[in-house]
């Protein structure tokens, strides 16, 4: 949303009803100039900026209702329960689940996924056990996952992507075996902006008896989400990829595995009952939020899905793919340029892949106002040399 274009000027469909220059006006940030230009933000895969009304969210709360929650009488932690607790309301309904206890307020995605690795994840996997995940995983649902294994001698399995940034999907049919325990996917790569068939591998991956976490940062933004339909087990998002405040996000656990699942952190909250013998714990979702959480985060976070929710998918997702459709067909023009992985489905805010020049290029943008992110791309130009030389070899070519 953070970008100054013109959409008749620049080649995008001015059909689509989108008003590029009022939701602009949104974001008190993008008024300002970069070295005497308009500033153009185009680094929304690492963080979104912040709408007037979600700064307002926090100011207010601040300034008015300031106060700890789930504890207190008085009329300022009564006041930041509801609050705080009309949020959880707002992720349940915003991701499609089924129970508002299914919505546990976490840091980030981050958080998230190891908060199922460090709870679901250690209680069912064993050595010789296989964890599978993709080519196309932030580090963030990677490492989580390497240090899982190599603590308890399992296998971690890799989806490999081909040379236009797909995943293969025989090839992930092929992973599964009695052994496998967890499936973790992104939905949207913050790489090259990919959106991978999660319900086809959800599906691939029930029929092998095998949860999903699917890794929806990149995803929220752009596309509803519904878990249910998307029959996942598992499900984390963060805050501040959504227009909300660093620092906060929500994970959706099925209500029937969270009730079953272990404590992630203890601390206050997360008991119902202490002895010096024995502890209760709180019922879910509450189980799982040890300590006073980001009260100003969970709100602010509430008032921007409310700003997105406000916005229409429709407008938003045509103007995106006008826009990617623009810049992908333009930038394909350019001398020298290669687009590293063109995938049948894309998102509009993936990093520019680095070369050599990239920090340079960057730099010179910044000059004139405009802020994309130069990304770090060897990973994905490493896959992509991988999976080449793999079908070489295949074919007898070394």
């Amino acid at each position: 949303m953070g970008g100054h274009t013109n959409s008749t000027a620049s080649g995008v469909n001015a059909a689509h009803a989108f008003d590029v220059e009022m939701v602009r006006r949104d974001f008190p940030i993008l008024a300002q100039e970069i070295y005497g230009k308009p500033l153009v933000y185009l680094d929304n895969a690492a963080t979104t900026q912040k709408p007037r009304a979600v700064i307002d969210a926090l100011t207010c709360y601040y300034e008015m209702d300031n106060s700890n929650i789930h504890r207190g009488v008085h009329t300022l932690s009564m006041r930041s329960t509801d609050a705080y607790e009309s949020v959880r309301d707002n992720v349940c309904s915003f991701l499609g689940a089924a129970d508002r206890s299914e919505i546990v307020f976490v840091r980030g995605a981050t958080e998230g996924i190891n908060l199922i690795a460090r709870t679901f994840g250690v209680a069912n996997v064993s050595a010789g056990d296989d964890v599978i995940i993709t080519n196309l995983e932030h580090h963030s649902n990677i490492v989580p996952w390497q240090i899982l294994c190599d603590e308890k001698d399992a296998n971690l399995r890799v989806v490999p992507m081909d040379e236009s940034g797909d995943l293969d999907l025989d090839e992930y049919e092929k992973l599964f075996s009695p052994r496998t325990k967890i499936v973790a996917l992104t939905y949207v790569s913050n790489a090259i902006g990919t959106i991978n068939p999660v319900e086809k591998m959800v599906d691939i991956a029930h029929r092998h008896g095998a949860p999903v976490l699917v890794d929806g940062a990149q995803a929220v933004p752009h596309i509803p989400i519904d878990v249910r339909a998307l029959g996942c087990e598992f499900f984390a998002f963060s805050g501040h990829k959504v227009y909300g405040p660093t620092g906060v996000g929500a994970l959706y656990v099925r209500k029937n595995i969270l009730e079953k699942m272990p404590p992630y952190q203890s601390g206050g909250d997360m008991i119902a009952m202490v002895t010096f013998e024995k502890t209760t714990y709180n019922k879910i979702p509450h189980k799982f939020e040890a300590g006073t959480p980001n009260i100003a985060g969970v709100i602010g976070m509430g008032a921007a899905i409310d700003y997105l929710n406000s916005h229409g998918w429709g407008g938003i997702s045509a103007h995106e793919d006008d826009v990617v459709c623009y810049a992908v067909d333009t930038i394909g023009r350019l001398d020298g340029v290669r687009l590293i992985g063109t995938p049948a489905r894309r998102r509009h805010d993936s990093r520019p892949r680095r070369n050599r020049r990239t920090r340079g290029t960057s730099l010179f943008a910044a000059g004139h106002g405009f802020l994309p992110r130069p990304g770090h791309g060897e990973g994905i130009v490493r896959s992509v040399q991988h999976t080449r030389r793999s079908r070489q070899i295949s074919r007898g070519n070394k």
